[in-house]
């Protein structure tokens, strides 16, 4: 059946932005939604009627703050500000940012404190359900009273102006694009451009799509982190729970629990259990791998709560309160999300890191424990793995930079009224790029384990590694002659980012935490 997502006045769920964002689920306002910012909507026509000076009803905006604007002009100066303020460059922001900022920007108005009437929500849930995107630029948002450039670019396309983005990524205009929709323009009256464009959607947006690609992420490390942990010889000692009760980090246990389950059942494993000569300790790469995995997934635990605080805020500006009183807030600021998102940048920088290391321990002959250099049984001739390990070491650096945190970056803008900004689309917009990085090093780290457990025949890998094998078998081939990489590592980058590995990992061993 095809999903709907209900918006009430309380707000959505982090499972309803994904669900509308990457599943395409309808949008309905509740009826609740309707009475709230009818109620809401009153209050500004009551306002409007008493000749009240009230910021972005009957005033400019920021630095005009002061600046009282005339009854018969209070439109205008609402479709004016959504034009003025549609000013971004750059390529077009992905579909799926871009709906979950249409929604969110639902859930805004829809708690019934932004004095809007309810065919303001309408039409931008009748943008959702027509599948009308609007073209949303990269660059434009500071933070600054949220993401008022994105959302203005948004909310233009409510007017029947500006663009939206075609099936093939092309740019299309918008007022043919609702035509061919059967959607109508609308006419802003007063406070509703304001309403419009004010508020941390854009940056939320980005976040809950971050976390949930985060949390399959998180899981993922820990089988690369196994897989070559077994193709190396490595202990599984280090993961014992007893050791990791004396540490109570919740994340350490849980990536701890999910290594000691991917190595069991391993031929590999029990071939060196008893060495003598086994060495005492294993590198940091990989007796620490659950310390760090697991302290990225208490960053994503605290991530995760900010992200679900915020789903129940209200971050407009002003706000119209139950009361009939207007206030103007700074609830808009995007400090939380930023911060938020600049902390898991940085964790889930250091997850890629450590990979890479294990990726360069597994490709040397001095440290693998006797496989071959680069893992190609005919090193010299053959160059094996060894650029792959370069072309991970260049995404480590670069994840290094973009880990510099954004957050941090404040420039005043707007007069000086608007005299530090969060920076929190450039926090949520770099943290993406993060993970789109973290899953190009976990398929290197995935094809380098795949490789260090064929070369281990005729010893039988753990489950997890017969099942990685498996979903590689097509692409990277055997150990043998050197094939054109590019192919295998996109084909790794396919598995690390799709769920199927982790479903057949889960069906033989039970879930992973």
């Amino acid at each position: 059946m095809p999903v709907t997502v209900t918006v009430l006045p309380t707000g959505v769920s982090p499972a309803d932005v994904l669900a509308v964002a990457r599943d395409d689920a309808r949008v309905l306002l509740d009826a609740s939604t309707v009475e709230a910012m009818a109620a809401s909507r009153s209050i500004v026509d009551r306002i409007e009627r008493d000749g009240r000076p009230v910021y972005g009803v009957s005033t400019g905006f920021g630095a005009l703050a002061n600046t009282s604007i005339a009854p018969e002009r209070r439109a205008e100066l609402q479709h004016a500000l959504i034009r003025s303020h549609a000013a971004g460059v750059g390529a077009p922001m992905p579909r799926e940012v871009v709906r979950a900022m249409l929604l969110l920007r639902v859930r805004s108005l829809a708690m019934g404190r932004s004095g809007v009437r309810p065919l303001v929500a309408q039409a931008l849930v009748d943008l959702l359900n027509a599948g009308v995107t609007p073209w949303v630029p990269e660059h434009g948002s500071l933070g600054a009273s949220g993401d008022l450039a994105p959302l203005a670019h948004c909310a233009l396309v409510l007017l029947g102006e500006g663009w939206v983005l075609g099936p093939d990524g092309s740019r299309l205009d918008a007022a043919a694009a609702l035509d061919v929709a059967g959607l109508r323009p609308i006419e802003l009256a007063a406070k509703e451009g304001l309403a419009l464009i004010n508020g941390t959607d854009g940056m939320l947006g980005m976040l809950l799509l971050a976390l949930a690609d985060a949390r399959h992420l998180l899981a993922m490390a820990d089988v690369t982190a196994a897989l070559a942990i077994e193709a190396m010889l490595g202990s599984e000692r280090p993961f014992q729970p007893e050791l990791h009760a004396i540490r109570p980090h919740p994340g350490q246990a849980a990536s701890a629990a999910n290594i000691a389950r991917l190595l069991r059942d391993s031929a590999i494993m029990d071939s060196h259990r008893d060495d003598l000569a086994h060495a005492v300790q294993d590198a940091y790469s990989m007796r620490c791998a659950p310390q760090v995995a697991g302290a990225a997934r208490d960053t994503l635990e605290f991530a995760g709560v900010v992200a679900d605080r915020e789903l129940r805020s209200v971050v407009d500006n002003p706000v119209v309160l139950p009361d009939g009183r207007v206030e103007s807030t700074g609830n808009f600021h995007g400090a939380p999300l930023g911060f938020a998102a600049d902390y898991l940048a940085i964790a889930l920088a250091e997850v890629g890191a450590i990979a890479e290391r294990r990726v360069d321990r597994l490709l040397d002959v001095a440290r693998n424990r006797d496989l071959p250099a680069f893992l190609t049984p005919d090193p010299g001739v053959n160059s094996g793995l060894m650029i792959a390990q370069y072309t991970a070491a260049g995404i480590v650096a670069e994840n290094r930079r973009l880990a510099a945190p954004a957050s941090v970056d404040s420039l005043p803008t707007s007069g000086m009224q608007e005299d530090h900004v969060s920076m929190g689309w450039a926090a949520t917009k770099k943290l993406r790029t993060v993970l789109d990085n973290l899953t190009s090093l976990l398929a290197v780290e995935l094809l380098a384990a795949v490789r260090g457990l064929q070369l281990r025949a005729p010893l039988r890998p753990s489950p997890a590694g017969r099942a990685a094998c498996a979903a590689l078998a097509g692409q990277a081939g055997e150990p043998g002659p050197d094939i054109f990489l590019a192919p295998a590592m996109e084909a790794a980058r396919a598995v690390i980012a799709a769920p199927t590995l982790r479903t057949a990992i889960e069906r033989a061993l039970g879930p992973l935490g």
